[in-house]
């Protein structure tokens, strides 16, 4: 099996078959579902905090700093998978906080924006689950091989824009509102998009091999990850389009 999440790849789930409970594809479900619901609580929390800050920029040190943490969570259940029913929650708090804060710095800036970009995310997830249990869309091999590419080119440009950010210096087009920058992030949020579907298909091949039980809870973290990824590049092609 081959995904371009980080969170799923080819080794997670070579663990041969568990003795005890198995992963299954209702219990991560349930798991995704208790992460989205623990990063909507601290989401509404910090969203409120922001839009009662008297200076909203004294919250840029809680969007670093919940990015930082976020980051080292995720490093930790990647690395240290039968913690993920304690870190997956842990992750899906800090990662609210985040998206609380910069979500609602986008909304202060285009109203309505946030709104659209949650149906976006959904929508898109629910379509392509669909499509995928449909047998509409289908991860082969060369599907597969080809979101791969496109992820890492990806992950590529946007850790060269990060290490130039540092000599005050940035790729031209692609980051603004212009055409350019416009086909960029489209390309983007459909390379994101494209993820859920190796996801949900990494995941039924992990409970056919009867991977352990904590599995669903790492299962269900590496989709947070993804779903987090399409939501953010959501708010940055409606924030383009509105930009115009």
């Amino acid at each position: 099996m081959r995904t371009s999440n980080p969170a799923l790849n080819d080794k997670v789930f070579d663990l041969g078959r568990s003795t005890g409970d198995v992963m299954t594809i209702n219990g991560t479900v349930n798991r995704t579902g208790i992460l989205i619901c623990l990063l909507m609580f601290t989401a509404i929390f910090s969203w409120d905090r922001a839009y009662s800050a008297v200076n909203p920029g004294e919250l840029y040190p809680w969007l670093i700093g919940s990015g930082i943490a976020g980051f080292v969570v995720a490093l930790i259940t990647v690395f240290k998978k039968t913690a993920a029913p304690i870190t997956a929650p842990i992750y899906a708090a800090i990662e609210g906080i985040l998206l609380g804060i910069l979500s609602a710095f986008y909304e202060m800036q285009f109203p309505g924006l946030v709104f659209q970009a949650i149906l976006l995310t959904f929508g898109t997830l629910f379509a392509l689950l669909m499509a995928y249990r449909s047998g509409v869309i289908k991860a082969t091999e060369n599907f597969k091989l080809g979101v791969f590419a496109a992820t890492g080119g990806i992950a590529l440009i946007y850790l060269t824009t990060f290490i130039l950010s540092f000599f005050g210096v940035s790729i031209p087009y692609i980051h603004g509102s212009g055409t350019i920058g416009i086909l960029f992030s489209l390309f983007v949020v459909v390379i994101a998009a494209l993820n859920l579907v190796l996801d949900f298909d990494f995941i039924e091949r992990g409970a056919e091999r009867g991977a352990p039980k904590y599995m669903e809870w790492y299962a269900a973290f590496g989709l947070l990850v993804t779903l987090i990824w399409l939501y953010i590049e959501m708010l940055r092609l409606l924030s383009k389009l509105r930009g115009r």
